[in-house]
C-alpha cells in the first residue's frame, strides 16, 4: 500500500520559501532556468530516480499525456533527475516526451541537494514540487514506496488552488 508523503518541508525547504533556482541542461542540449517562468507560468518540479526504470517509464509520460491539462493551469512540468543529458535524450524519444528533462548531472545532484530530496541510496527521491509564478513553494511531496508513481490528480488539486 503506497503512502503519500505530503510535506509542508524538507531537511532545506518549506513552503513559502523562494524556490532555489538552478539552470540544468535538457534532454534535447539546451540549458533551462527555472527564474525563465517567474511571472509567467506555475512550475512542477518532477524529480525521478532513474530515466529507464519501470516505475519512472510510467510516472513521466503520465505528465505528457496531461500536457494541456497542465497548461489550462500556466504549468510548465519540469523533470529532473541524476541521468546524464545524453541518457535522458534516448528515453525521451522513446517514450515521446516533448517537456523538458533536466540533468542534475554535472556536478552530480547539486538541484536534489538543494531541495533536499536526495534519497540515501544517491539518487534523488521520487519528488514533486510546485512553484507558483512569484517564485515561491506552493507545495512539497514527497512519494514512497519509490516504486510507485504519484497520483496526478492530488497535483492537479494544488494547481487548482493556486489559480
Amino acid at each position: 500500500m503506497a503512502s503519500d508523503i505530503s510535506l509542508s518541508e524538507t531537511p532545506t525547504l518549506k513552503v513559502g520559501d523562494m524556490a532555489p533556482e538552478f539552470a540544468l541542461k535538457s534532454a534535447g542540449g539546451q540549458t533551462v532556468a527555472l527564474s525563465e517562468f517567474r511571472g509567467a507560468k506555475n512550475v512542477v518540479l518532477a524529480f525521478f530516480p532513474y530515466a529507464f526504470s519501470g516505475t519512472c517509464s510510467a510516472q513521466m509520460p503520465s505528465y505528457q499525456a496531461e500536457l494541456e491539462r497542465f497548461n489550462r493551469f500556466d504549468t510548465q512540468v519540469l523533470g529532473v533527475s541524476m541521468d546524464a543529458h545524453h541518457s535522458l535524450r534516448a528515453w525521451a524519444n522513446q517514450l515521446g516526451i516533448s517537456y523538458p528533462l533536466l540533468s542534475d548531472f554535472y556536478p552530480q545532484g547539486r538541484v536534489a541537494d538543494l531541495y533536499g530530496v536526495r534519497h540515501m541510496a544517491g539518487m534523488p527521491e521520487r519528488a514533486l514540487f510546485v512553484v507558483d509564478k512569484r517564485g515561491r513553494l506552493a507545495w512539497i511531496h514527497v512519494h514512497r514506496p519509490l516504486n510507485e508513481a504519484p497520483d496526478n490528480e492530488v497535483l492537479f488539486e494544488v494547481l487548482r488552488k493556486l489559480d
